[in-house]
């Protein structure tokens, strides 16, 4: 590189009287008598130069940059100016300048590399993995053991999709710096881009032992196993993450999140609250903790979180949603659609437009409610999960066990049955929204029962023997071993106490009457029925969390086919099979609760118990209630949902004629 040239006597003697003062720590002494000197010196450019120096010290960035471009100007070839105006630009948030200063011919003339390694940074920060591959190439040639270059290539080829390269670049940076756990990250990360999975994990799970201070491999292996569906070893890895870092929000926020997905309330809550004690400003920790409110049916608990939110200063679309939830509580309808309001798009959009769609039909606005019932269904539907189609497959699947089920199918089945272990199962169908939730409710509330609310164990054994197609074929133990395995799972989520009767509540196992025959001859089915056409539109209405069966609901024309095959499995299974069974009609159940149930009970035989019929207090002492009639079970018995199709008439006509034949069968009037 070429020497400086010489300076001026003026510019010379200003730098040596600046520098003085600085030196001495008068800033703005250096500041000014560099400045004055400007206009009198014949090469200003190491006078910017120092000024540069001097206003970034004072936290003057953009004065600082405009006395680094002069002096870069007047000194494009020195690495030092460059480097210097470089960082100021960093710091001010421009990096597409910086990298127009670290141009590709300046690196190639700086022996030090300083040039060559901002470039590199600045390329791969604005997503430029080609440049910023191709200088990392150049320091590498020059600088074989810088650990970091080799960590920063990988990732730059991982940017390319280049994951071989980018793992060969990693391993070695890992060779060169073993101790640098955020390199093992990178490694994990491009094995996982490669499809190396399991060697993704190992470098994660290695690195979490490696460095036991350390939250971050933790954090990247739950996001692996997430995103792999092993949800349970997933929330374990998030929580140890969590133990290790526990000052951090952003960590905390995501353990509570977990929790609540796996329904595992008391967990969720204090995470929530763990993380408003960190911050209690974050809004997702307050809109967290109302959801886990409405759920439980905690309602009193939403005054007390409004106003720790507005004494911890809460932006007004969060204090907005909460309120809006308290004011559905109180029946303060309207109030509630002010709040509404004034909550912005970000915000839950899906529960936002579900509570407005909830105020407007509970005002008798049905128009508007259907809309944003839609409006609810359309956000829904556009998730990554595609659950349109998902809904599909599951309708499809249905049909073809429809066109299996035949008399010919049955007379084939082996006859050869086990004895039981256990009493037969009462399974509690319905299509969704039919009651059910208040039924098992009341079942609960009855001494000599075990309620089980949509659990998957009878799920989990149709999955192990292999699905409807293997039923005509299962040997005497093939179904001991499925009757083991179920009851074996059901151990694990409720007590099986002698003499208690099991009662299996899912509404859709309306069509797994096949394998429940199949593995318990014995069993009793209870069948909750209510008008299709209120059905119907209650799951349309029903923020459900979506599976293949819920995502169904989120079209009206899907919902009325699975209605249709779903009550058509029934029906098939009833005509081929000797199903004992027992009918709930809900609209009789809500006029008068007793008599009703009392013939339910007796059917059963269990003693008639009054306090069964107390389904408020049953609900309130449950906890969380897992289907979408949280809100609703813990009320007193009402009547408006019997007959609101009505209302909604012109809304259901398209599928009128796929409800009507069930309509009539069941006796409904349309």
């Amino acid at each position: 590189m070429a020497s400086a040239p010489m300076l001026d006597a003026t510019t010379a003697e200003a730098l040596r009287e600046a520098m003085r003062a600085a030196q001495a720590g008068d800033f703005p002494r250096a500041r000014s008598l560099a400045e004055s000197a400007i206009p009198r010196s014949a090469d200003p450019t190491p006078l910017h130069a120092f000024l540069g120096m001097v206003c970034a010290r004072g936290g003057d960035l953009a004065g600082a940059a405009g006395h680094l471009r002069h002096a870069h100007l007047g000194r494009p070839a020195d690495a030092t100016i460059a480097c210097n105006l470089v960082a100021v630009l960093i710091d001010l948030g421009d990096r597409e300048a910086a990298l127009d200063v670290a141009t590709h011919e300046l690196a190639l003339t700086d022996s030090t590399l300083r040039v060559a390694r901002y470039r590199g940074f600045l390329a791969q920060s604005l997503d430029r993995f080609a440049e910023a591959a191709d200088i990392y190439d150049y320091i590498l040639a020059r600088a074989p053991q810088d650990f970091e270059s080799w960590n920063n290539l990988g990732n730059a080829r991982s940017g390319l999709g280049e994951y071989d390269a980018s793992i060969a670049a990693l391993e070695r940076a890992v060779a060169l710096d073993p101790g640098a756990a955020p390199t093992r990250v990178n490694l994990a990360a491009a094995l996982g881009e490669a499809g190396r999975r399991p060697e993704a994990e190992a470098v994660l799970r290695a690195a979490a032992t490696d460095f036991p201070g350390d939250a971050h491999a933790l954090h990247e292996l739950y996001v692996q196993l997430k995103g792999d569906g092993r949800h349970e070893e997933a929330l374990s890895a998030l929580q140890q993450a969590a133990e290790r870092d526990p000052a951090h929000a952003g960590v905390q926020l995501k353990r509570a999140v977990e929790h609540g997905l796996a329904m595992e309330t008391d967990a969720a809550e204090a995470a929530y609250r763990r993380v408003l004690a960190l911050d209690p400003t974050t809004s997702d920790a307050y809109l967290g903790l109302a959801i886990q409110y409405e759920h439980t049916n905690r309602e009193e608990e939403f005054a007390p979180l409004i106003a720790l939110g507005e004494a911890s200063g809460v932006d007004i679309g969060t204090l907005s949603f909460l309120r809006a939830f308290e004011h559905r509580r109180a029946k303060r309808f309207d109030e509630g659609l002010e709040a509404l309001a004034l909550v912005p798009p970000g915000i839950e959009p899906e529960r936002t437009a579900h509570l407005r769609a909830t105020l407007l039909d509970r005002l008798g606005r049905s128009d508007e409610a259907f809309h944003w019932y839609e409006e609810t269904a359309r956000l829904h539907a556009a998730g990554p999960l595609d659950p349109i189609a998902r809904a599909a497959e599951l309708r499809t699947e249905l049909r073809g066990e429809l066109s299996l089920m035949t008399h010919e199918w049955v007379a084939g089945w082996s006859r050869e049955t086990p004895p039981p272990e256990h009493p037969a199962p009462v399974f509690l169908v319905g299509f969704p929204r039919s009651g059910t939730t208040l039924l098992d409710t009341i079942l609960m509330g009855h001494p000599g029962t075990i309620v089980m609310e949509e659990k998957p164990p009878l799920n989990m054994v149709d999955e192990a023997i292999g699905g409807l197609a293997r039923l005509a074929t299962m040997s005497a133990d093939e179904i001991a071993a499925a009757r083991a395995r179920y009851f074996e799972a059901v151990a694990k989520l409720v007590p099986l106490e002698p003499g208690r009767l099991l009662v299996d509540k899912s509404p859709l196992f309306l069509s797994k009457v096949p394998l429940i025959k199949r593995l318990f001859p014995e069993a009793r089915f209870i069948l909750a029925l209510r008008h299709p056409c209120d059905v119907l539109l209650s799951c349309f209405m029903s923020n459900f969390k979506l599976n293949r069966a819920m995502s169904n609901f989120l079209r009206i024309e899907d919902a009325a086919e699975l209605y249709d095959l779903s009550f058509s499995h029934w029906e098939r299974a009833n005509s081929l099979l000797s199903v004992d069974s027992h009918t709930i009609v809900y609209e009789r159940l809500i006029e008068n609760v007793e008599a009703e149930v009392r013939p339910l009970f007796d059917w059963l035989g269990l003693e008639w118990h009054a306090e069964a019929l107390d389904h408020t207090r049953t609900a309130k002492s449950r906890g969380l209630i897992t289907t979408a009639s949280y809100s609703q079970v813990v009320e007193p018995i009402y009547k408006r949902a019997a007959g609101r199709w009505h209302r909604y008439r012109a809304h259901l006509e398209p599928v009128l004629p796929v409800l009507a034949p069930w309509a009539r069968k069941f006796d409904y009037d349309l």
